[in-house]
């Protein structure tokens, strides 16, 4: 009886060794040769997961952001996860936490980026349009603690755009600084979002 193939195993580990590939070779030499070869499988086998490099890297940002986002929507309507800023504050700790799991995987897809940029070719439309799911999650969140009475009037577009961007350079100083502290980012969320909570009197 044949084995039977894992196939979204098997699209993970193609990710994987291309992003290794991607970030030593840079992006423009990286040969799909070279990733099948180095995942065991023939060229043709390969084409019948991704066609191209760009299908890889667009993969990579939506596993991950898909994953995310699914898991962040269920607790962003959960009570039990406290009021709305407990639930944004839990989100931002936890996406701190998979980067720093993923520290490898995040430094390689940081790589790809950055070597792309400098050979002309910009994922940051991708990136963008994967992430502002994560945007509109905060926004609605805030806006359901105001009308809970839970967090003060603010602007709710630029305060998420804060928290978004906060994110991101945590993100960038886990890739590239030795010298990042997942427990002073997290305090300083917290800092931050509390100011915009509203305590019983």
């Amino acid at each position: 009886m044949p084995k039977r193939i894992d196939h979204e195993e098997r699209k993970e580990k193609i990710l994987k060794t291309a992003l290794e590939i991607f970030a030593r070779d840079g992006y423009r030499d990286a040969n799909l040769s070279v990733i099948a070869e180095q995942c065991g499988l023939s060229r043709p086998t390969l084409y019948q997961y991704f066609k191209d490099k760009d299908e890889i890297f667009y993969y990579a940002v939506k596993l991950v952001t898909g994953r995310m986002f699914t898991r962040y929507v269920a607790v962003a309507w959960d009570e039990s996860y406290g009021d709305c800023i407990d639930r944004i504050e839990w989100i931002c700790n936890d996406i701190i936490d998979e980067a720093v799991r993923n520290e490898a995987s995040l430094q390689s897809l940081m790589d790809v980026m950055l070597q792309s940029k400098r050979e002309h070719v910009d994922f940051s439309r991708v990136i963008v349009k994967r992430t502002i799911k994560m945007t509109i999650l905060f926004k609605r969140l805030l806006n359901a603690g105001m009308h809970e009475g839970q967090v003060v009037k603010c602007d709710v577009d630029k305060v998420s755009g804060h928290i978004f961007t906060l994110l991101e350079a945590f993100c960038f100083q886990i890739a590239f600084l030795g010298n990042f502290s997942a427990s002073d980012s997290k305090d300083f969320i917290s800092t931050y979002l509390d100011a915009y909570r509203i305590r019983e009197k």
